[in-house]
């Protein structure tokens, strides 16, 4: 009679143990105030595995993330910029209404307003982008600062090691600030050089507990900056890795960069001393009491561009708005090329709603990514997509990893946002919209060269079942990749 009244008071009690630990679980992700699908995915994944989902949300879960705007160093950045006004006006005037309106979109929802360049260069693959960053580096007077996802320790990481050294004891000021997580295999013997010649290093958002309670294991830094002297700037998808360089991997991934010269620079500069002042506690005015060398006045030039900026510490995600805005003002095509596809609601109707009404829209992927839940997710939005007018494309030769979005001939975006969930509200993120055809013109050359090593996507393919299955299952955890 023990062991039966014992087993039904211990399911009793595990019942009630499992209710309340699924009642705390859900207002604790409800109180989040995330996007509801995205919580209804928390709550349902989680019920499934009771009492270790708390540890799986704790660690990987949403958290509040707050990240102070230094509002003294945008006002000095602004007040360095009155050449750029006449510009400004010109483009007001001469541009669409559609224009005008998504560029006080990108002002109202990150605070950076657009700016000029004297020029903007696309750079097509690692080799030529490193051979720029690193003949910028090497050029570079007062200060170098570098912000990366990735910085793996192998050839190319060792080499930009070695120059940021070598700049250091020539007297430049370098500051390096790495993602704690994307560049994990960097280690104290690999820093040992920088350390010793003076370079400041940081690490952003450190996965281990240690000034934190609770590590941050997502929102990363994705953004990959270099800003030599305040005068020269780069920003794109990539990361400082063989894995991005052809000359040392035959099958090294395809990326394009964007190197800017010119005022709007200090716009990448702004960016990279918030985030470093975030990771460091250092303020810039520390570095540089007066800011002249850290936001140095330039002369306006003839190319509008707006460096976009979103993160976790904002729920407007102006990055996305960006894109969605972009697409929706589109009159005559819309080429998207991204690595990841896991659109929401808004970018899809965007995307679908372009095709109905008659703009050329293509959709660039890679035919295999370096996730495959990512992959299978993109692939079940293919069918409504090529169904609306959508072309879709799936680059072959190797892994796609550019991220650009060219609208028309009047406006192109370059940066590091993937077009997925994860980079539209979860990591920290960077992008330039360069209005007018200065980047337009080759980022849709470029697109369409791309598309000679890819492959169209047609409406009735052949699929097996347990394909389509997977595909349609991996869509389910679309709010969480």
């Amino acid at each position: 009679m023990i062991l039966p009244e014992l087993s039904h008071e211990w399911k009793t009690g595990l019942s009630l143990a499992w209710s309340g630990y699924i009642a705390v679980l859900s207002v604790w992700i409800v109180m989040q105030k995330r996007a509801p699908v995205s919580t209804m995915s928390w709550i349902l994944s989680l019920a499934l595995l009771p009492f270790a989902g708390f540890v799986i949300y704790y660690f990987l879960g949403p958290q509040r993330m707050k990240k102070q705007r230094l509002k003294r160093l945008r006002s000095r950045a602004s007040a360095h910029a009155p050449a750029d006004l006449a510009l400004l006006r010109q483009v007001a005037e001469d541009a669409p209404t559609a224009l005008r309106q998504m560029a006080g979109l990108g002002a109202a929802a990150c605070g950076l307003p657009v700016s000029s360049a004297l020029s903007v260069e696309l750079l097509s693959g690692g080799a030529r982008t490193f051979d720029a960053i690193f003949e910028a580096i090497r050029d570079a007077r007062d200060h170098v600062h570098v912000e990366y996802y990735i910085f793996e320790p192998d050839r190319i990481g060792t080499a930009l090691r070695d120059l940021l050294v070598q700049k250091a004891q020539q007297g430049v000021a370098v500051r390096l600030l790495l993602d704690a997580l994307g560049s994990k295999r960097i280690g104290r013997r690999f820093m040992a050089p920088l350390h010793a010649a003076g370079v400041k290093v940081a690490l952003f958002h450190d996965t281990r507990i240690g000034r934190r309670l609770r590590p941050v294991t997502n929102y990363r830094t994705h953004r990959k900056i270099v800003v030599c002297d305040g005068r020269i700037g780069f920003t794109g998808g990539v990361n400082i890795t063989d894995e991005e360089d052809k000359r040392t991997r035959p099958d090294a991934y395809h990326d394009v960069h964007v190197r800017i010269e010119g005022s709007a620079v200090r716009w990448l500069q702004t960016t990279f001393l918030e985030d470093w002042t975030y990771a460091t506690g250092e303020n810039p005015r520390e570095m540089d009491p007066t800011l002249p060398k850290l936001l140095p006045p330039m002369e306006a030039g003839d190319i509008p561009v707006q460096i976009v900026t979103s993160g976790p510490d904002s729920p407007l995600e102006a990055i996305h708005r960006m894109h969605v805005s972009a697409i929706n003002s589109s009159t005559d095509r819309a080429w998207l090329t991204t690595p990841y596809f896991v659109p929401g609601e808004p970018a899809l109707m965007a995307l679908t709603s372009a095709a109905l009404r008659g703009v050329d829209v293509r959709l660039l992927v890679p035919r295999r990514s370096d996730s495959l839940i990512v992959s299978a997710a993109a692939r079940s939005y293919f069918d409504e997509l090529i169904a609306a007018g959508v072309k879709v494309w799936e680059y072959k030769a190797r892994m796609l990893h550019s991220k650009t979005l060219v609208v028309d001939d009047n406006c192109a975006m370059i940066g590091t946002a993937n077009f997925d969930n994860r980079s539209f509200r979860l990591n920290y993120e960077v992008m330039a919209v360069v209005y007018g055809p200065a980047l337009a013109k080759p980022l849709a050359s470029q697109f369409e060269t791309d598309l000679h090593s890819s492959a169209a996507v047609r409406a009735h393919r052949p699929q097996r079942f347990l394909q389509r299955l997977a595909d349609a299952t991996a869509r389910l955890f679309s709010p969480l990749l």
